[in-house]
């Protein structure tokens, strides 16, 4: 069996939320599209990952040139759905230096004080880099949302807030992909159960995500919400199912790779005299 087999559907297709998708009916624990097993994912993983590196590397590179293009990476998901793995295996594929990541919690005193989308804009991906927001803006329908934070009309109003948003960063030149990442409730357990069990893993662990748990139709409800409002031509939402954590990283990997090919990038010229510097050096 080759590589490229071990995808029956491309995971760019076959993750896309449709319309009338159903988050109730989504098996958490299944694996998409791909016909391998979690040895054939973690080896597809590493190989996927250098191809990747070279796709981010080009993407830097014209970057430095002048190339505005930026990619976006945007991971929204409960806790434990494997966003920090997600950072460290896949995006660790890559050079960091051409990378522009940030993590959106509690807004801050001084993030209050503005606009929702203050904090974003503000942690946007420079051209030629590679963007990743663990969390993002759509905190601010699902957080929000469940724990009445603002007033329905408030929070209702910005999905056509954000598709509005998305579509002027798209038309300057961000390509956006945006992963849902799902857990299962039993599988949610079973990792909060380790982050107990193991010294090393206690700084993971936050009591507040047990409150978190007992709000699991209200969360599940709202992230229905934004899959079925903010899933747009020109910013989709890929579905995930994480409670694989090698299938979440492969395909995350095949939708970015898929992502930075949509750019059709070349190296750019040299901005020099080749053959003079080349005899400059031997002279030298």
């Amino acid at each position: 069996m080759t590589d490229d087999s071990l995808w029956e559907t491309p995971a760019v297709t076959i993750l896309r939320s449709q319309p009338g998708f159903d988050l109730e009916g989504l098996d958490r624990n299944s694996t998409p599209g791909f016909t391998g097993k979690k040895a054939d994912g973690e080896r597809l993983l590493e190989e996927r990952g250098a191809v990747l590196s070279g796709l981010q590397e080009l993407l830097y590179a014209n970057g430095r040139s002048g190339d505005s293009r930026s990619v976006l990476l945007v991971l929204q998901g409960m806790d434990t759905s494997g966003k920090g793995g997600m950072v460290r295996h896949v995006v660790g594929h890559v050079d960091p230096q051409g990378v522009d990541h940030a993590s959106f919690g509690v807004p801050t005193d001084e993030e209050k004080q503005h606009h929702y989308l203050w904090r974003i804009k503000k942690q946007l991906p420079r051209g030629g880099y590679l963007g990743v927001f663990d969390r993002s803006h759509y905190e601010d329908v699902l957080v929000v949302r469940v724990h009445d934070l603002v007033p329905p009309n408030v929070w209702g109003a910005r999905y056509d807030e954000i598709n509005q948003f998305e579509k002027e960063l798209v038309d300057a030149g961000t390509t956006i992909v945006k992963v849902a990442m799902f857990v299962s409730l039993d599988e949610q357990k079973k990792r909060l159960q380790e982050r107990l069990d193991r010294p090393e893993k206690y700084w993971k662990y936050n009591p507040g995500d047990v409150t978190e748990r007992k709000l699991w139709p209200a969360y599940q409800e709202a992230y229905q919400a934004m899959l079925d409002k903010t899933s747009t031509e020109h910013a989709p939402w890929y579905v995930v199912p994480c409670d694989r954590k090698w299938y979440s990283r492969i395909a995350v990997t095949e939708l970015l790779i898929d992502a930075f090919e949509s750019l059709d990038l070349s190296w750019p010229p040299a901005d020099f005299d080749v053959e003079i510097e080349k005899a400059r050096l031997a002279e030298s």
